[in-house]
């Protein structure tokens, strides 16, 4: 999956200048990137896990725009997955599918609803759960102030799009932070902005005689599966056993459940995805552990281990930094 694609916009698009992209996925997968007007594709380098990069020097026979569009195939195993970017290539250029002030035409998309289930706090790996309810069958993304790229929300239910995204390194966040919803349909874009603080606001203690209030934990799930992942030398997903299910879920999912995702999507797709054996007299393959939780707004995150981690389907569990500990 897909969850975000990033390009640092340039200032005029000549021979020699340098695109540097980011796509945000599923690890452990192959990124190619395909510019129109370009004369050559573009594989991009798993920086991180999850995280890839790369740069595409323009060449004298390119013929790329503002507005080329450029698409982006995440490969995992026999599955691929499209996004297509939906920023300009050059500053100050907008898209000509970017929302236009007064666009209210007939058959204009409709968002009725955008709220987030806020962090404790504003570190890095700590996240956010985003919803948007509006009009079913369209294509929502979501841009943050303070971070990079632009990122995908997945309609989980008909006008339901939810996701989540977890805090990165570098990113430059703050409780009023602006955030942007986008739903296209129908080759028509309406925006609305977040009314909402990203970081929850501690409440004092309750005076005597008053009711306690339950905070809701952003960071409480419940483990809902664990896969044993079989990897062989080049990184590749070969095979997944493990926690009564078959196959593993998507790594780093942005939201849960099933639904149409909304990045352009070529292969088969879905909340799940099935590993094959690709050559098993590979003397190379290694095994990981995958751990997936399931938060209580339904959205669900991937966790992955070296070694087996210990816990059980079912338990009770906190993330912090990216990390799982038991909710005793």
């Amino acid at each position: 999956m897909i969850r975000g694609f990033n390009v640092d916009e340039v200032r005029r698009l000549a021979p020699g200048v340098e695109l540097n992209f980011d796509v945000y996925g599923t690890p452990g997968g192959r990124v190619y990137l395909q510019i129109a007007g370009a004369m050559r594709n573009l594989q991009l380098t798993e920086t991180e896990p999850g995280q890839y990069e790369g740069t595409y020097t323009i060449g004298n026979r390119d013929r790329i725009d503002a507005n080329s569009s450029v698409t982006a195939n995440l490969r995992v195993g026999n599955q691929v997955t499209s996004g297509v970017l939906r920023e300009s290539l050059q500053a100050g250029v907008g898209r000509h599918d970017q929302p236009r002030r007064g666009d209210l035409a007939t058959n204009q998309p409709r968002i009725e609803r955008f709220d987030v289930q806020a962090s404790d706090d504003l570190r890095p790996g700590n996240d956010f759960n985003f919803m948007v309810h509006g009009t079913p069958g369209a294509k929502v993304d979501m841009m943050i102030a303070g971070t990079r790229g632009v990122f995908f929300l997945p309609e989980v239910r008909p006008g339901d799009y939810e996701g989540s995204y977890v805090i990165r390194r570098g990113d430059h966040l703050a409780p009023n932070t602006v955030v942007t919803a986008n739903m296209r349909m129908n080759g028509r874009v309406v925006s609305q902005t977040l009314g909402k603080s990203l970081q929850m606001v501690a409440t004092a203690a309750p005076l005597a005689g008053q009711p306690r209030v339950v905070r809701y934990c952003s960071n409480c799930a419940t483990v809902e599966a664990i896969n044993v992942i079989e990897v062989n030398g080049d990184g590749n997903y070969i095979g997944t056993i493990g926690g009564g299910v078959v196959g593993a879920l998507l790594g780093s999912q942005v939201g849960g459940g099933s639904g149409k995702t909304a990045a352009e999507v070529a292969g088969a797709l879905g909340g799940a995805y099935v590993g094959r054996n690709i050559d098993r007299k590979n003397d190379k393959q290694t095994r990981h552990f995958e751990v997936v939780i399931r938060f209580a707004n339904g959205g669900t995150q991937t966790v992955q281990y070296a070694n087996d981690p210990g816990l059980r389907v079912g338990e009770k569990v906190k993330i912090n930094d990216g990390a799982l500990t038991r909710d005793n």
